[in-house]
Parts: structure tokens; sequence; C-alpha cells
């Protein structure tokens, strides 16, 4: 390769704008981000310090969210009134840390689970209280969990659980599940728990050709995003009609909105969700909790 052809170094600027951009697009027009934004690129001559087509589409792309957003009175509060007719002019929600933490600290999350979730820093705690409502909301007795990392929701699920009752916890990392194996015992919960190792499709292929079909009321999907609708297609079989699957991620950060992001995964993630729309086999809710979530009632 020669001098000239060698790649050059990203700009700083340019760095900087394209992690911004990431940051607004993901906290759709978070007054504190935008701010942020605005700092950095303010001025023609920043613009015009862009020398990618694409960057400075992204920045116009940019500009014209915040025309078409207001921003709330109070700079600090975490929502923005859209312009734009189609949403009626509705404040749109923006979580920030602030408003987490107060999510966090008006939530019933049991003491073992504080413990868990702390030890894990990113395990997100106010969502996995949704999941354990919706057990015993539906009066679930078994349930199966794809992906169970250190078992913050495996954990909020089983003390949801009757003692009698079960959740079948699938999860492919050993190390991972030591954490997990480790927190049912300190909650008394062991008994309730039957953990498998493995690939997930595996164990729902073995578990079919057990008989065990229709006879699961409840099903929590956070593993391989690229396999999510063979893991749905499976589900669907273990699940009995009137029972629930929920599948985690299924906004992705936001990226599934981005036409400019086609990764595989996020693709992967973008036909899933298009799927379930025309899939009237299930009756569907998608969630904006999190990294969103879809609420799938078997028909």
């Amino acid at each position: 390769m020669t001098k000239s052809a060698a790649k050059k170094p990203t700009p700083p600027d340019l760095y900087l704008f394209l992690q911004m951009a990431n940051i607004f697009a993901i906290n759709r027009c978070s007054s504190s981000v935008y701010q942020r934004f605005i700092v950095q690129f303010n001025s023609t001559q920043r613009f015009n310090s862009l020398s990618s087509h694409v960057s400075k589409s992204r920045f116009i792309k940019l500009n014209n969210l915040r025309r078409n957003c207001s921003l709330s009175s109070d700079a600090a509060a975490p929502f923005i009134v859209a312009d734009d007719e189609k949403y009626g002019n509705k404040q749109v929600i923006s979580i920030t840390p602030r408003l987490y933490d107060y999510i966090l600290a008006n939530a019933r999350e049991p003491p073992i689970l504080r413990q868990l979730r702390e030890e894990t820093a990113n395990m997100r705690g106010s969502q996995m209280q949704l999941l354990a409502m919706l057990v015993q909301i539906l009066g679930a007795a078994r349930c199966i969990e794809l992906g169970v990392y250190t078992g913050y929701s495996s954990l909020a699920i089983a003390l949801a659980l009757p003692e009698s009752d079960c959740l079948v916890a699938c999860e492919r990392d050993a190390k991972s599940l030591e954490v997990a194996k480790r927190y049912y015992e300190l909650a008394g919960v062991s008994h309730k728990v039957s953990v498998k190792h493995g690939l997930a499709a595996d164990v729902l292929k073995s578990m079919i050709s057990n008989g065990e079909t229709c006879s699961y009321d409840f099903a929590f999907v956070d593993a391989e995003k690229r396999m999510n609708q063979e893991y749905f297609e499976l589900l669907l079989q273990l699940v009995r009609v009137g029972g629930v699957i929920v599948i985690d991620n299924v906004l992705w950060h936001g990226k599934v909105a981005d036409p400019l992001v086609n990764d595989v995964k996020t693709v992967s993630i973008r036909n899933f969700n298009r799927n379930l729309m025309a899939d009237d086999r299930v009756s569907i809710s998608l969630v904006p909790i999190g990294d969103g979530m879809t609420i799938c009632r078997k028909r």
C-alpha cells in the first residue's frame, strides 16, 4: 500500500460527532444529550469540516430531529414534546440515569436480587421485575428461560413461582451459570430451577422430543439474537395456548430503527420484528422498556 493510499485516521471532531449521533438517536432527542451535541457542533465551520458525505447527511438528519422536537421548559426534565402532529404533541419519556435511579428506588426488589444486580453491574433490575409480575398474573407453573447470564431474570422468576413449580434455565456459558447457581442457592430456590448447560435450540428440541409440547406457561428469550426466529418456533410448540413468550432486546439500542445500521444482528432482529407483526399465531405488544421487549400471547 502506498503512503497516499494509507487509511487516514478519523478526525477527532468527526469521531466525536459519530459518537454523539449514535447516543442522540438512541435517546430520542433527550435534552441532556442534545445539549452536549450542540456544544460540539454549533457552527457552520464545524459542519464544513466534515469531509464525509455520510457524516454531513447524518448532521443534517440530526438538525432535522432538533427542529421537529421542542425541549421541555425544564432542561433537566426527562422528556421532549414532538412538534409533528402524528405524535399528537405527546410527551415522550426518555429514561435518564436520574429517572432510572428513581425507578429502582421505587421497585419492590428483594435484597437477594439487589445483591446480584450490584455484583453484575449491567443487570437491568426494573425491567426484570416486569417478568416476575407477568409470571404471577399468568399464574404460571412451568417456565423456560433462554439466556441466563448471571441469573437475575431467572432468579426473579423463580422467586415468583410457588414452591412446587419449576423453571428450565438454559445457558451456554459455564462461568456465568456458576454465578447464577450460587444465587439460586443463596435465595433458596435451587429446587425450582432446572439448569441446562448447552445451546438453547438443542435443549428445546430435546424437550419437544421428550413429549413436553404445550406444557409450559411462560418463556423468556434473551439468548443469541440471530437465533430468535428459531427459538420462537420451538417455544411455540412448548408453550400452551394462552401462554406467554417474551423476547428481549427487540429495539437493540435503537439500531433497528436506523436504516444506516445493517450489521448481521441488527438485520436479524429487524426481520424477526417484522415477522412477528405478520404472525397471526400470537397477539403481540412491543413494550419500550429497557432495550425493548415484545410480549407474545399464543392464540
